[in-house]
């Protein structure tokens, strides 16, 4: 027996089917305008300034911050602001994307005569193509829906969401014109997920006088102050040349006492292990956690040639959230 579907789920279905169906007759109206609306904003050499009021405003922000997110800066300017000192945010080199379903919102058209005495690229996002902001667009891009989702038709819906999906498409095909990386994104997200799984082990790793090393014939004692002082339980070990040899680690010195009867007869050559683990500066941090855990270390140097550039410790890795 097959369960009935409430009044709510009903209402539901219709939604989506409505908001479906306006979104694959936008998909097929897509043309030489919008290939026009990607190279005006491709070509911009200042930012993409979107603007709108109401619901298309709030749509405005999510376009603008997907945009940004994507490689193209962006941002949102309220319309309504804009006719009150707000446009002077608008500069040469810019490009307006201008959302207003009707193409006739006050607000909006009151920012065309700046935008024309500017001569700023304008992209027109809207639901009437024969409309004062069409007429003055150098790319119209139709959002028209035959219906809104709400019963009422009144409440912005389908076309709200036309309008999102209108504004993911540019923001994508931007990407693609643009050859934007994952390693673009993670960069412009460092405090996501994907920022942490993406970062280098430069971007963390200890340089200069904060990287642990001794050469060869440091004695017991200096070798130990330099362990210490670095709070890295660890100092690398360098020949004549520079070039990395060893490492002493807290474990060697203890072993290092065990064999002597007198630690001032030691040096680093005697307690150093060889063969030391390293790694690229432009390996993944990722990476780096994978080779420490394979060989149940806890630090990997950096070198350039044979000589050491840097460290690494799985505490850096620990708190960039890599592990």
């Amino acid at each position: 027996m097959t369960e009935r579907s409430s009044p709510h789920q009903q209402c539901a279905r219709r939604v989506l089917d409505n908001e479906g169906r306006a979104l694959l007759a936008l998909r097929d109206r897509i043309d030489a305008s919008f290939d026009r609306a990607v190279e005006l904003m491709a070509a911009c050499r200042g930012k993409i300034v979107v603007t709108g009021m109401g619901k298309s405003g709030i749509m405005c922000r999510k376009i603008a911050a997907t945009l940004a997110s994507t490689g193209t800066p962006a941002l949102f300017l309220h319309a309504g602001e804009g006719s009150h000192g707000d446009s002077g945010i608008l500069t040469k080199g810019d490009v307006v994307v201008v959302v207003s379903y009707s193409g006739e919102t006050d607000e909006v058209v009151r920012m065309l005569p700046l935008v024309k005495r500017l001569a700023l690229p304008l992209v027109a996002i809207v639901g009437r193509a024969a409309s004062s902001v069409a007429r003055a667009a150098d790319a119209v891009l139709d959002i028209g829906v035959s219906e809104e989702a709400c019963p009422l038709g009144l409440a912005p819906t389908t076309s709200t969401t036309a309008t999102v999906a209108l504004g993911d498409a540019l923001a994508l095909a931007l990407l693609e014109h643009k050859g934007f990386r994952v390693e673009d994104f993670a960069l412009l997200h460092p405090a996501g997920s994907l920022g942490r799984k993406l970062l280098r082990v430069a971007d963390l790793m200890h340089r200069g006088t904060d990287m642990p090393v001794v050469d060869v014939e440091t004695p017991f004692k200096d070798t130990l102050v330099e362990i210490t002082s670095k709070h890295l339980g660890i100092t690398g070990v360098c020949d004549a040349r520079g070039n990395l040899v060893g490492v002493v680690t807290d474990g060697d010195v203890r072993r290092g006492l065990e064999r002597v009867e007198d630690v001032r007869s030691l040096t680093a050559h005697h307690m150093m292990s060889r063969d030391p683990k390293t790694i690229a500066a432009d390996a993944l941090a990722a990476e780096a956690v994978a080779t420490m855990e394979r060989h149940a270390i806890t630090s990997l140097f950096i070198l350039e040639g044979h000589r050491p550039v840097g460290i690494i410790h799985l505490h850096d890795l620990l708190r960039a959230g890599v592990v």
